[in-house]
């Protein structure tokens, strides 16, 4: 064992790891890339964590750098929970604190997953409306702050977070709060970390008051830190904002106070079927002006190659070998919606299909929600490595992107078939790639590169449904109006005078290192 990880095993409670069976473990999440760390720390504590970043920042303090890389679950499709330097895991930070029934109110480990914590709610019949992954953990969930299947009628993440308790660069404690104008003046006269960073963002605001504004009213898309936005209100602060999608970059989330809504049990679900998109849009239209839960749209392909793995789906998409699949839920006067529905089959051309819930299809539309894990996980001729995923696309910008996309697909020769959220805007692209392919580096860029060129041209935003992390930084970094970046620049150093917190994500990102840390073997974990 290393010198620097035996001193820190005798610094924490917790363990920390150089051993190369241990480092392996960590060197994949659910990206494109493989980065082995040096180190990997479990802390059992949130005094853990504040040791090792003490220890780091007073050797950075020395100019000797040992870069942090904060990392949940693992599931970032975007590089940003990977590092070759020290990784500190919040596995063990798991734990329910505190809830409060009356209030709804419930303080948790910020490593604790959105399935544990929903399961303990529910027992209250509260939830945390995510439609995320199970095993997302909290913290992840503020980190990257992704637009998940429930966002377009719940919001996502960042309307139940009442407060984050974050341990800053130095190890000093920061509990979010909104500060009035007085206050934040107050906080800018303490000779600490928290103050400096009250003091030098406030002028930061006051500065780029014109372009903040702009953000606020133009940006679609959290690469770099847009939700400094967020974060003012007139001459008050708060900093819980800059922490969504900021992917570890300004501190290390450690608790979490969020606030629960009452579980819907009722929910009702509906599938169609179409040939071209037009028709397959004004349904879609339509749905989305009920506030369904949940509202997706696949390229019909998506479910032909579901069933190919088994799936029993033949029924839904009957002899279609082109076209749409709609897919919605709904938990608000499910009745009145699906008698809704079901009243427009008429209207529908002879080709369509509808597919409302009964006893009697349960199964079979229960297979159909999980056709997609099986198209994700189709083997066949390459891996569907996520590149261009979760980007934001508006709807009434839909139709073209769809012939654009069908120019890609035979100037690259990828099988592009989009799949997404309607209701939230939010759509991704699967294709296959050999990645032992030695070419693979190169068409994966190529394809992220073009498929980020007509996202922007058609309105969208790649990073729209999630940050760019490491792999989407190959194109917004490029393409990042400077003031923009500049002001993002500042942000970063504002939080992380010495540049310790994943410096090598977001705008740090180096096209060079993540271009040449594409995997080259097939990822074991499944895509869900």
């Amino acid at each position: 064992m290393g010198k620097v990880a035996k001193y820190l095993n005798q610094l924490t409670i917790g363990n920390v790891f150089d051993t190369p069976d241990v480092l392996e473990t960590y060197a994949n999440d659910c990206s494109a890339l493989k980065v082995k760390p040096k180190l990997v720390a479990l802390p059992e504590s949130t005094e853990d964590i504040r040791k090792i970043m003490r220890f780091c920042y007073q050797l950075a303090m020395r100019d000797i750098k040992i870069p942090v890389t904060v990392r949940g679950s693992g599931l970032d499709e975007m590089g940003a929970d990977l590092s070759n330097s020290l990784v500190i895991s919040t596995e063990k930070l798991n734990r329910l604190l505190e809830s409060d029934k009356r209030e709804r109110l419930v303080r948790v480990q910020a490593g604790i997953t959105l399935k544990e914590l929903n399961t303990a709610l529910s027992i209250n019949g509260l939830t945390i409306p995510i439609g995320g992954h199970d095993n997302e953990t909290i913290g992840g969930l503020i980190s990257n702050c992704p637009s998940d299947d429930f966002s377009g009628k719940y919001g996502g993440i960042m309307g139940y977070v009442e407060r984050i308790e974050v341990v800053l660069p130095d190890g000093s404690i920061l509990q979010t709060n909104r500060l009035s104008g007085r206050a934040v003046a107050n906080k800018a006269k303490e000779k600490t970390l928290e103050g400096s960073i009250y003091k030098k963002l406030s002028q930061a605001v006051k500065s780029n008051s014109d372009l903040i504004n702009n953000i606020q009213k133009n940006n679609t898309g959290s690469a770099g830190y847009p939700t400094i936005a967020q974060s003012r209100r007139g001459s008050s602060i708060d900093l819980a904002p800059l922490f969504f999608g900021a992917q570890g970059t300004l501190g290390v989330i450690t608790e979490v106070i969020l606030r629960a809504v009452p579980i819907k049990s009722q929910v009702r679900r509906v599938v169609a079927t179409f040939e071209d998109f037009e028709t397959a849009k004004r349904f879609l239209d339509l749905a989305n002006s009920m506030h369904p839960k949940e509202l997706n749209v696949y390229d019909v392909r998506i479910i032909k190659i579901a069933e190919e793995s088994g799936k029993r789906l033949s029924e839904i998409t009957r002899k279609l070998s082109t076209g749409f699949v709609v897919f919605a839920k709904f938990d608000d006067r499910t009745k009145s919606c699906i008698r809704k529905i079901s009243g427009i089959r008429k209207l529908l051309p002879g080709t369509a299909q509808l597919i409302t819930e009964s006893p009697k299809n349960i199964p079979k539309l229960d297979e159909f929600e999980n056709s997609l894990i099986a198209f994700l996980n189709s083997a066949k001729s390459g891996e569907r490595v996520p590149l261009l995923t979760d980007f934001y696309m508006p709807s009434e910008s839909l139709s073209r992107f769809i012939l654009d996309l069908g120019v890609l697909e035979k100037s690259l020769k990828l099988d592009l078939a989009f799949f997404g959220s309607y209701s939230a805007s939010n759509y991704s692209l699967r294709p296959r790639f050999k990645i032992d392919d030695p070419e693979f580096s190169r068409k994966a860029v190529s394809f992220l590169r073009a498929g980020a060129y007509i996202i922007e041209r058609e309105g969208g935003s790649i990073t729209g449904g999630s940050p760019e992390g490491r792999v989407k930084a190959l194109a917004t970094n490029e393409n990042m109006p400077a003031n923009e970046k500049s002001l993002y620049s500042e942000i970063k150093q504002i939080f992380d005078p010495r540049g310790i917190m994943n410096p090598s994500v977001k705008l740090g990102a180096d096209s060079r290192f993540t271009i040449t840390h594409f995997r080259t073997t097939s990822s074991s974990k499944v895509v869900l």
